[in-house]
């Protein structure tokens, strides 16, 4: 029998209610008063070997260690770090405690179906890789392993403004339609470029983000290193908007302006910007970053065609408030007239099930797949969706909900959360 399988039969017999654990390991229940009390077996704090290879892991959180060994300190701090006190960051993974699942028993779930189509594009699971830029910082293939791992898994990839591959290089790997991630700018020509060459390569989306207002700032972990400028260093930091921003401090220095100012000026953009880019597009617009239900009915006001709520994975601003527990509200506001995603702290299957019993359409993934990018590359990146997609599959067996129509806020405990 292959490794892996042994390793899934297992794991199912350990944890069957009906085969003791103690006769499947070969050893006897230990007394009351042994050694090693029942609230805490004897392997607690014992330091766990990091895996070799990707179909090794048992969750996401196996990914992590090995991109830590494996990535430079600078690169994997980046990775790791959100802004300020970092409470935003810790409030995304304890905002999900918050939510309690009610289940219901007795429903017949031998098959259960994840799929859905989200503004016409298939997906086999309510996973989306979310937009990271420069993502050779975490392995040589950057966006291109990414792409294939999707291609494989069927997923939605999200490509950001600051990958550091083409979006037609990108597009060509995934083999399918990607959804593009803009920072929009008030220099209109830049922004319009960047509107073109997405047109250009086929994408049905345009994903604006609002939440990096101006120059990012209080990403106090990063100050800490200084990157070297050598040519080792080169290729995993170059990305399209890098090109973009030197193009456009040239300018401002031509201009006579401060480059800084200027530019973090341009990035404060305003409702008018929306407008601007729903007019100058046939891809639809997403809106990334509301937060508010005030501005979620905006985005519908304002033509805008889906939105993501989203703390930018708590390395946008320090507010402390989790993407989980703003969800609620911008839904309401909602009121399903357009579809509402959510990212920052996703990990877990049921993380997955809380996030479209609360109303969102989907979770885009951030963190968790570069992990598996850092550590194996494209098969990393492989696992870690199929990681997710089969303990989805397995809450929605043990909500008792067959279909993603069937999640809804009779699973939240008390029909609400917060």
């Amino acid at each position: 029998m292959p490794l892996m399988n042994r390793r899934v039969l297992l794991r199912f017999l350990l944890s069957s209610p009906i085969i003791p654990t103690q006769a499947l390991l070969g050893c006897r229940q230990a007394e009351p008063h042994g050694p090693f009390p029942a609230a805490e077996p004897p392997d607690v704090g014992r330091a766990v070997d990091l895996i070799t290879r990707p179909g090794d892991a048992i969750t996401v959180f196996d990914f992590e260690p090995v991109a830590r060994q494996k990535l430079s300190p600078a690169h994997f701090t980046y990775l790791s770090m959100g802004v300020g006190d970092e409470l935003t960051l810790k409030a995304n993974r304890e905002g999900f405690s918050k939510v309690q699942l009610q289940p219901r028993r007795l429903v017949d779930v031998r098959n259960v179906d994840t799929s859905s189509q989200l503004l016409g594009t298939p997906l086999p699971v309510p996973v989306v890789l979310a937009p990271v830029g420069s993502q050779r910082a975490y392995h040589a293939q950057g966006e291109l392993a990414t792409a294939r791992a999707a291609k494989r898994t069927g997923s939605l990839q999200i490509l950001s403004m600051g990958s550091s591959a083409s979006i037609e290089d990108v597009a060509a790997a995934r083999n399918a339609p990607l959804w593009y991630q803009l920072y929009a700018s008030r220099q209109w020509l830049v922004t319009r470029q960047f509107l073109k060459q997405a047109e250009a390569a086929h994408c049905p989306v345009v994903v604006v983000t609002v939440d990096i207002v101006g120059t990012p700032t209080g990403r106090e972990r990063i100050e800490r290193f200084r990157r070297p400028d050598n040519p080792e260093c080169q290729p995993c930091h170059k990305s399209v908007s890098d090109t973009a921003l030197r193009s456009m401090t040239r300018f401002a220095n031509a201009a006579g302006l401060d480059p800084g100012l200027w530019y973090s000026q341009s990035m404060m953009i305003d409702w008018n910007m929306v407008d601007r880019l729903r007019d100058a597009t046939s891809m639809k617009l997403v809106v990334k970053g509301v937060l508010s239900a005030d501005d979620a009915y905006r985005c519908v006001e304002h033509g805008v065609d889906g939105i993501i709520v989203s703390t930018h994975g708590g390395r946008a601003e320090d507010h402390g408030l989790s993407a989980i527990e703003a969800l609620p509200a911008v839904v309401s506001a909602v009121a399903g007239r357009v579809p509402v995603l959510v990212d920052s702290g996703f990990r877990r299957g049921t993380d997955v099930f809380k996030a479209l019993a609360l109303g969102a359409s989907a979770v885009c993934i951030g963190r968790p797949y570069l992990w598996g990018l850092a550590a194996f590359g494209e098969e990393g990146v492989e696992v870690v969706v199929t990681l997710l997609r089969r303990e989805f599959e397995t809450s929605m067996r043990q909500m008792g909900a067959p279909t993603l129509r069937d999640i809804g806020s009779a699973f939240v405990h008390g029909g609400h959360a917060f």
